[in-house]
């Protein structure tokens, strides 16, 4: 199933399938899964008794690591790449200088101080500090902030189109949306996809002195 808001286009389905379909963009901007089994998450208290986890649902997403031929895939599909997570897909990535740096400013406390994303970039590596306590509420396990993702598009220069292979709630899009930039994205779980559905819809409302078009549901297959 294919979605239309406004400049982004949301794709239902696995995006081994569906990339092969799509034309070169100027950006992969993505956060695939890890494979640490961070699909579902405890509703419990870290040794920081102010910080409590939200309790999210398992639904398996997270239990392994996308394959060096996807990771093939994704380069080949943009002139420029950022992968969060990168430091867990060493194996499977070009040896980069440009390196990016997140410091949750939840320094002590039982989860990791940041996470490290892989670029394309030959540049200096560069850190932002943005408090996960900005996600309160959050709807995915393992979204990040906006700031961080506006951040992210800035430190690949100027990508007029950008793609999110492994797009979850959509965080990657809304920010493409509020930079006034084009947007693909690709989920495979329904119930992420419309969260993202939701949330870019408001991206492009609030972008906008007019109301956006209806959302525009196509059906397609991908062999």
């Amino acid at each position: 199933m294919k979605v239309q808001i406004g400049d982004a286009t949301l794709y239902l389905g696995d995006c081994m399938d569906i990339l092969s379909t799509l034309d070169k963009v100027d950006a992969v901007i993505t956060d695939p899964p890890y494979g640490i089994s961070r699909a579902g998450q405890q509703e419990t208290f870290t040794k920081n008794k102010k910080h409590k986890r939200k309790h999210f649902e398992d639904l398996g997403w997270d239990d392994g690591r996308p394959s060096k031929e996807l990771f093939d895939l994704m380069l080949k599909s943009a002139n420029k790449c950022l992968i969060w997570g990168g430091n867990y897909f060493a194996d499977m990535l070009p040896a980069t200088m440009g390196w990016l740096y997140w410091d949750k400013g939840q320094k002590g406390l039982s989860m990791s101080d940041g996470e490290l994303a892989w670029t394309s970039e030959q540049k200096v590596l560069r850190s932002i500090v943005v408090n996960r306590s900005s996600l309160v509420g959050s709807e995915h396990p393992t979204q990040k902030p906006i700031q961080v993702m506006t951040w992210s598009i800035d430190q690949l220069g100027n990508p007029k189109t950008i793609l999110d292979p492994f797009m979850g709630s959509g965080t990657t899009g809304v920010a493409a949306i509020q930079l006034g930039r084009s947007f693909i994205g690709i989920e495979r779980e329904p119930k992420y996809f419309d969260i993202a559905c939701k949330r870019i819809e408001q991206a492009v409302a609030q972008g906008q002195l007019f109301a956006p078009e209806p959302m525009k549901q196509v059906q397609e297959t991908f062999l």
